[in-house]
């Protein structure tokens, strides 16, 4: 028997939208309009609609394409957009790509394709995808952060950065404390002795130039312009510093702390990380670890993204304590002692040893360490070695091969060797051995710490392991076994002459021991963060060069390109990879691509001063400095005067309401991005926020974290994945590849483990429509869910009932009635409309599209389709499944696109229920029922229940007590 020939199938599908989309694309169909502009229509911006702005994570171009995971969010968020259409609003729905970053390059490096050429291919490709999915994105707003146009503003908004201090004392726009302002009102401030740079650079933990080194505030306003510059380009946000930095050999380039792996590897590639000291690009992110904590109770995002932001700035109250050496005299060097950070100040009391990091200053220079051991230093903490310059020396080297994972692993034995050096412990006087040993880091806190093993479980292992004395400052239980009690107990062994904690609690202990300190001159109290500065070079080339030049002169003060000068765009090369590439080898030296292009890297500009030679950067921007500001560029990527229009900002990403943050409406992405794009916006933001560029503080105003696709995979008997299209399920419930067993796992779909399934194959199989309904039906946005190809069938099967609603299969013709529908029918479409507008607005498109199913089944079991039933129904559907309603909306008469027509409003009289049931009670026991409105009052309810004449037959001479009423379902007579 043939297929009658006007089926919905696949291939009508596929015929149905491709036309479809071609119409959309020659009508502009999602074109949304701008206030100002070329984008602007020409519509007042007054008389614009409310508008509302939906973004997707962009996707980064990958050469294997997408898989049917990939497409979960971006169908929620073209729901989401065409559903705001159907409001009358104007919708802001577009989509770029993030084409920077090493896959392209080390690709370039193997190959020897030119990352611009394999990345160009990879959005083609993927845009494809995209288009044929049907989503309603606004093609005019599109880009790649490789255009030169948008490398030109992110390029612009970094010297924003870098033109910029961070004011602690000053308020913004929105009364907040602390902005960024202009670097040069910097140099006023120091001219006019307003600013006292000495407080301001020890508040943002900065080192001053070693010619302001022991000099005074009231010394700034008297000193020379060039001094005055000098000491301001210390407080620049972007800045150039010799720091410690991860390491990474395996890719050629130092990484920020959140693309390291706890397991101390490099996030992308899982390549060793080492620790280097390198001269780096950094922005001082830290300075607005405040703000970026605050407003995270001012956006609506998930809680556990916003628990991961707090806990990785990670803001500590305690105190920073100096620790002086023994037998050595204050130079102004340093070299005298150490700062340690406790949030414990009250044990300082119990503090036996100091630990230093095998990178802290005081060890840099080992010949400025004791030449012999001190009399009576133990073996074990001498490392074998003959003297302390030795034994620092080999630890340090050790140390440097060591990845974090390694170096902070609490089931590592703990290692490390005496310097030969007492630090004094301020609280007694007691000499105190300074040990440096690898769990101890320079990334976190000071480098050093104060070891307290009585109450910390490292410093525990590490005096057991050394021998080391430990003194209890807090009481444990009396049960308590050994080793370190790091719970509550009374305070014990703490007291000098001056100070007695004894007995205290642990907060008022902490409060008296840090004011102690505070007045003896030793320390004082301290807020500190996790955060670190974020390192911004990459020793790369396919990244946006930095805008900046250098006098060979003067090869470390880096000097500002103008806008007129910008884009810097990168120059052609044929080699793409670092000097070395060996991924174990700590000591490989960074020598970037850019470094070898000599025509680029010296070249001849007028700044002012006439044509003179210059020296360009060679490191380039990290993948996230475009991601960092692309939602204000899709506002309109054709503007050449601005990185954003500030009226179209206003419209798009202004605040609606005092307190508001603004930002954008709707967020979409995954939830590994928590602490490193979304922390690294929500900073670039901010300064543009203080810098007047735009009028939100906050880029992304609501987010939500789709789930996963997930899908079985299979491993054989390597352990290595296989195929899993190609796998066998064999009838004993056993799985076979090319004839051997294969074990099945369930994991996230991906290249990775063989199990990706396209977005193509769906395509050609069902059509995208049938694909787009069933992902969105498989469950919640925020949910995982498993993929299972042969469920999508059902999904087919509903757009094909729907299809014979409307269409004839064997004729064509239309079956649509212009009959008026029965009430029973007419109920069941207002409930649904009703129904699939409040799961709309709450983002429940799986029960959306159930509504949507029982109303379809409903039409079928009465045979017939009356229009007033039909229509309601299609532009209901045109949300989740565009083509086909498009295609039925035509069909039935409409010249215009259904994605303008407003969704029906349900109609009150027909939500309610016919009658309900409701039940009377005499003496506690159901005794009767009647039928009534379900608006009835209680009145009314017992007046109609005891007129019933079954109820009086019951009640008989019986004296009515007390009526009950609940109406409309229960009435309790108590005779």
């Amino acid at each position: 028997m043939s297929e009658a020939p006007f089926r919905y199938t696949a291939a009508m599908a596929q015929e149905i939208e491709t036309r479809w989309q071609r119409r959309w694309d020659e009508d502009g169909t999602y074109e949304s309009v701008n206030p100002v502009g070329p984008l602007s229509d020409g519509t007042e911006p007054a008389d614009l609609p409310e508008k509302m702005y939906i973004m997707d994570m962009f996707p980064y171009p990958s050469g294997v394409g997408l898989h049917v995971g990939h497409p979960l969010g971006y169908i929620a968020t073209d729901v989401i957009a065409r559903f705001q259409r159907t409001l009358g609003k104007n919708v802001l729905y577009t989509m770029g790509y993030d084409a920077f970053g090493l896959p392209a390059e080390q690709y370039a490096v193997q190959t020897g394709t030119h990352p611009r050429t394999t990345t160009e291919a990879n959005i083609a490709n993927m845009r494809r995808q995209l288009h044929r999915l049907g989503l309603s994105h606004d093609p005019r707003r599109s880009f790649a952060t490789t255009d030169p146009a948008f490398v030109k503003w992110t390029q612009w908004i970094f010297l924003q950065v870098f033109d910029s201090w961070f004011d602690p004392s000053a308020a913004n726009a929105d009364g907040v404390r602390g902005r960024a302002r202009p670097i040069s009102e910097l140099v006023e401030e120091l001219r006019a002795g307003t600013v006292d740079p000495f407080a301001l650079a020890d508040h943002q933990n900065i080192t001053l130039p070693e010619t302001w080194q022991g000099r005074g505030a009231d010394q700034v306003p008297a000193a020379s312009e060039p001094e005055i510059r000098e000491l301001a380009e210390s407080f620049r946000l972007a800045y150039i510093s010799e720091t410690p930095v991860n390491w990474c050999p395996g890719l050629g380039t130092v990484l920020a702390n959140e693309e390291v792996t706890p397991e101390g590897r490099s996030e992308r590639g899982n390549f060793p990380v080492f620790q280097r000291s390198l001269r780096q690009w950094n922005m001082r992110i830290t300075t607005f670890a405040d703000r970026l904590l605050e407003d995270l109770d001012r956006v609506q995002w998930p809680e556990a993204v916003r628990s991961m932001q707090r806990n990785w700035i990670g803001r500590s109250h305690g105190a920073e304590i100096r620790f002086g050496i023994r037998g050595r005299q204050d130079d102004g060097s340093g070299s005298t002692g150490f700062e340690v950070f406790t949030t414990r100040a009250d044990t300082l009391f119990g503090a036996t040893f100091c630990v230093l990091a095998p990178e802290h200053t005081l060890l840099a220079d080992v010949e400025a360490l004791p030449a012999a051991w001190p009399e009576g230093t133990d073996d074990a903490w001498t490392g074998g070695a003959a003297d302390p310059r030795e034994a620092v020396r080999a630890y340090r080297e050790r140390a440097a091969a060591l990845g974090q994972e390694d170096r902070t692993s609490e089931d590592r034995e703990k290692t490390g060797v005496f310097t030969g050096l007492y630090a004094e412990n301020p609280m007694d006087g007691r000499l105190l051995p300074v040990f440096t040993a690898d769990y101890v880091l320079t990334g976190y806190g000071t480098g050093a710490i104060m070891a307290v093993p009585a109450e910390d479980e490292r410093d525990n292992a590490f005096s057991e392991r050394f021998e080391l004395p430990i003194i209890r400052t807090v009481q444990p239980p009396a049960d308590f076994e050994g080793g370190a009690w790091t719970g509550e107990g009374a305070k014990i062994n703490s007291a000098n002459d001056e100070l007695d904690l004894n007995g205290l609690s642990k907060d008022e202990a902490k409060r008296l021991a840090t004011e102690y300190a505070t007045a003896k001159g030793f320390g004082r109290a301290r807020t500190t963060y996790r955060l670190r500065d974020w390192l911004f070079s990459r020793q790369r080339y396919w990244g946006e060069p930095f805008p900046v030049v250098y006098d060979p002169a003067d090869p470390l003060t880096p000097i500002a390109l103008p806008e007129s000068m910008l884009p810097v765009e990168l120059p052609e090369v044929t080699d793409f990879s670092p000097k070395t590439f060996d991924p174990l080898d700590a000591e490989t030296e960074p020598q970037t691509p850019l470094a070898r292009a000599s025509d680029w890297v010296h070249v001849t500009l007028d700044l002012g001063e006439g044509p003179k030679e210059y020296l360009r950067e060679t490191n380039t921007m990290p993948q996230w400095a475009g991601s960092s500001w692309y939602q204000l560029r899709y506002v309109d990527p054709t503007d050449d005067a601005h990185a954003v229009d500030p009226e179209n900002e206003r419209y798009w990403l202004g605040p609606r309401r005092e307190g508001d943050v603004g930002g954008v409406d709707l967020y979409v992405g995954g939830v590994e991005h928590a602490v490193l794009h979304l922390l690294y916006a929500r900073f670039w933001h901010k300064v543009l926020f203080d810098r007047g560029v735009v009028s939100s503080q906050e880029p992304f105003h609501r987010l939500i974290n789709q789930g996963y696709i997930q899908a079985y995979a299979y491993t054989d008997a390597r352990g290595m994945y296989v195929p899993a299209e190609e796998v066998v399920a064999e009838d004993d419930g056993t799985f076979t590849y090319d004839g051997e067993p294969v074990s099945q796992e369930y994991g996230k779909m991906g290249k990775s483990l063989k199990n990706a399934v396209t977005p193509d194959d769906m395509y050609d199989e069902y059509g995208a429509d049938t694909f787009r309904v069933y992902e969105m039906s498989m469950g919640p946005l925020e949910d995982s869910r498993p993929w299972e190809t042969r469920a999508v069938v059902g999904s087919q099967r509903f757009l094909q009932r729907l299809w014979r609603l409307v269409v004839d299969e064997e004729s064509g013709e239309l079956r649509v009635s212009e009959e008026p529908a029965d009430r029973p029918t007419m109920q069941a479409v207002h409930r649904t409309i009703d129904g699939v507008a409040r799961d709309m607005e709450g983002f429940g498109f799986n029960t959306a599209i159930a509504k949507l199913i029982e109303l379809v089944n409903h039409l079928t079991k009465s045979g017939s389709s009356p229009r007033e039933a039909i229509e309601p129904l299609v532009i209901m559907l045109a949300p989740l499944a565009p083509h086909l309603a498009e295609e039925l909306w035509s069909r039935l008469g409409h010249d215009s696109t259904v994605t303008r027509e407003r969704f029906p409003a349900a109609d009150p009289d027909l939500l309610k229920a016919e009658a309900v049931t409701c039940v009377i009670q005499i003496k506690g026991k159901v005794r009767h029922r009647i039928e009534v409105d379900p608006e009835i009052t209680e009145d009314a309810l017992q007046e109609a229940a005891l007129a019933e004449e079954r109820v009086r037959e019951l009640v008989g001479d019986a004296e009515i007590r007390k009526v009950i009423v609940r109406a409309p379902k229960l009435v309790n007579i108590v005779i």
